[in-house]
């Protein structure tokens, strides 16, 4: 399958857009405008957009909705563009004839929903995602060629329609700080997959096999879990944190300060393990030398900055820094998973 210029260039707009949405909506979060719009999707009642009344919490909150919308385009756009790439117009058409079917439907159901007095943000929103998911799986089953690429930037789009609704769900639930902190786990995650997408778009095609010791495979795969566990109490801390995203709202849960410590033990334990991936990749020449390398660097200046605004009482900036670096920290973890297959040699 041919990688056109237009695609290399979109999945890397893609990515970066994930990265900055976090950015973003770390800085609703900070600013205290959680509630700048309090409602969804509209951003009052009677508007879409922020009135004057809102001030600067409005815009912010409104900015970050926007930036969700160039996201989910740059989506869209990685999708058709490989969707062409890999069956042309037979999986290209399809794909469009369930975009417009779904969002025929999803208008009809805001429309009867609403005029029975009920919202229809949230049918809406179920339509939308079921003719992706549904357009997801019959694309997958037309197209045999790169469905590894495919499966990928399906993700991606349906992530995104799936995060404007959880999005919407944090402000109708005045915040809810787990539904908070699963948005933020979840963006987390997209920028993940979308820097998949980048290293799968370069890699040869075909049966693939290991291309380092099985021991140092399940190393790698153990400190993902240990990533993973760390990223966990990372977003427990933070919701427990000070900066709920609205002065009014208060965290009544779990001891933030317990949960900081909490937090620390398996970065630590990540950082001795990233600290050994490295070592034994750079001593054995490795595939997963340069970004093991480039990982615990990621990792070296997140516990340097984690360790920072513990100590000068979670300034927003180095919050915000922190949540940012956390997404590339993991990115940088996923092209070293990746890296652990090779295309598998011709016997």
């Amino acid at each position: 399958m041919p990688i056109s210029p237009a695609l290399k260039v979109f999945a890397w707009l893609s990515f970066l857009a994930e990265v900055v949405i976090i950015g973003t909506g770390g800085a609703v979060r900070l600013t205290g405008s959680g509630l700048g719009c309090s409602e969804w999707p509209l951003c009052t009642p009677d508007s879409l957009v922020p009135t004057a009344a809102m001030g600067i919490h409005g815009i912010i909150e409104f900015g970050n909705r926007t930036m969700t919308g160039l996201v989910g385009i740059l989506a869209l756009a990685v999708l058709l563009l490989a969707l062409h790439a890999a069956g042309g117009r037979r999986s290209l058409l399809p794909a469009v004839l369930f975009a417009v079917g779904g969002i025929v439907l999803a208008v009809g159901a805001y429309v009867a929903f609403t005029a029975a007095g009920a919202s229809g943000a949230v049918p809406m929103s179920v339509v939308l995602l079921v003719a992706a998911i549904a357009g997801a799986v019959h694309s997958l089953i037309i197209t045999p060629v790169r469905r590894d690429l495919l499966t990928l930037a399906w993700i991606v789009l349906v992530g995104v329609m799936a995060q404007a609704v959880v999005g919407g769900s944090a402000v109708l639930t005045g915040l809810n700080p787990f539904v908070v902190g699963f948005h933020y786990a979840s963006s987390l995650a997209l920028v993940c997959v979308t820097a998949a997408f980048l290293v799968r778009m370069s890699a040869v095609t075909g049966p693939r096999e290991l291309a380092v010791p099985r021991g140092y495979a399940i190393l790698v795969h153990i400190t993902s879990l240990v990533l993973a566990l760390t990223i966990a109490f990372g977003v427990l801390t933070t919701a427990n944190g000070p900066h709920s995203g609205d002065e009014y709202v208060q965290r009544d849960g779990f001891d933030a300060s317990v949960l900081a410590h909490v937090h620390s033990w398996p970065g630590y334990a990540l950082a001795v393990l990233a600290l050994v991936i490295a070592g034994v990749a750079w001593a054995r020449d490795l595939p997963t030398r340069a970004w093991s390398g480039a990982f615990v660097g990621a990792l070296a200046i997140q516990i340097f900055v984690g360790i920072w605004q513990a100590n000068t009482a979670l300034p927003p900036f180095l919050v915000g820094v922190h949540m940012v670096l956390a997404s590339l920290t993991a990115a940088a973890y996923v092209v070293v998973v990746l890296r652990l297959k090779r295309p598998a040699a011709h016997r």
